[in-house]
């Protein structure tokens, strides 16, 4: 499968490119990015073409691969769909329902297939234990957090859409990603309340009868930072365990799936829609909590200084 990577920033650096490189069942055909210089030093660097013209890209290959953030993916994705183009794109799918909803509506017209990269359903020891539980069932309730330092050290993550929405949108993908098919859809989001920084807290109905608590940030002491997820129900007490590679054994995962998706024309659990149902979601809690786009992001208390950055915990992405 040819396959075209869009975007350039830390993440296509760090994950993207490398996977696409190593993949032995894909032909890294080229990169596209807002800004050409990048695309031409992350070209050269991974031995593939840089291109000027998206759709020139989007003409030269069967799958993309997105890179970019979530308002700018969306829309290339829907470009890229209509071209006939596969797509391995990457959380949060959008930045509103309305802009998932296109992305799903074009996928589906195209008939193209849809992976959406939440890490940790493509790390072994995470995935291996998500699908046991879900085949367990009898869950009364869970607690997920993911919490990053992303603004209280050094890191290249803080990007400027992260600055802006915060970890809501950023870190929050992953825990519905575990939570979602451990203890079924989320019939509602029952409260959501803010914490230091960009952290929130959210409680969740879901549709078999749990409940569960989640807690987010990018701007934990970096000593704090990590991710766990816990479920409590008949089978006792389950703690997710810790996975042991980084992103680049993950992302050729679901490259996989990707491909599997594309012969197979069945549809992987991660797909768009899935992808979709997490930013109605978060859609939903970004409500209560008085902003419905950028305004869920805010400033860490104490200061109007600017944002600094630091380590994102793993899982990350």
């Amino acid at each position: 499968m040819r396959i075209g990577l869009l975007g350039t920033g830390p993440w296509a650096r760090i994950a993207h490119a490398p996977a696409l490189s190593a993949h032995d069942g894909l032909d890294f055909t080229g990169v596209w990015g807002r800004r050409p210089a990048a695309a031409e030093e992350l070209a050269a660097a991974h031995g593939t073409r840089a291109y000027e013209d998206v759709d020139a890209l989007l003409a030269d290959v069967d799958a993309v691969a997105v890179a970019l953030p979530p308002d700018v993916q969306a829309d290339l994705a829907v470009r890229a769909a209509r071209a006939g183009c596969h797509l391995l794109l990457d959380k949060p799918l959008a930045l509103t329902v309305p802009q998932g909803r296109a992305v799903v509506d074009a996928v589906r017209e195209a008939g193209v297939a849809s992976v959406v990269f939440f890490t940790t359903r493509f790390q072994p020891e995470p995935e291996a234990w998500i699908a046991e539980q879900a085949g367990r069932g009898g869950w009364f309730t869970a607690r997920a957090e993911w919490l990053g330092a992303v603004f209280t050290g050094d890191s290249p993550f803080a990007t400027p859409w992260r600055r802006e929405m915060g970890a809501l949108w950023d870190v929050g993908p992953h825990a519905l990603s575990v939570l979602l098919p451990a203890l079924g859809d989320v019939r509602r989001v029952a409260s959501a309340a803010r914490g230091p920084g960009d952290t929130v807290h959210l409680v969740l109905e879901h549709a078999g009868g749990a409940s569960s608590t989640v807690t987010l940030s990018l701007t934990a002491p970096p000593a704090a930072a990590g991710a766990a997820v816990e479920l409590r129900g008949e089978a006792g007490v389950r703690l997710m365990p810790q996975a042991t590679e980084g992103p680049v054994p993950a992302l050729v995962r679901a490259a996989d799936a990707l491909l599997t998706a594309a012969r197979s024309g069945s549809p992987h659990p991660c797909d768009a829609g899935f992808a979709l149902r997490v930013t109605e979601l978060l859609t939903q809690a970004a409500a209560l909590l008085g902003g419905t786009g950028a305004t869920t992001g805010r400033r860490p208390s104490g200061g109007g200084g600017p944002w600094v950055s630091g380590p994102v915990p793993a899982p990350g992405g």
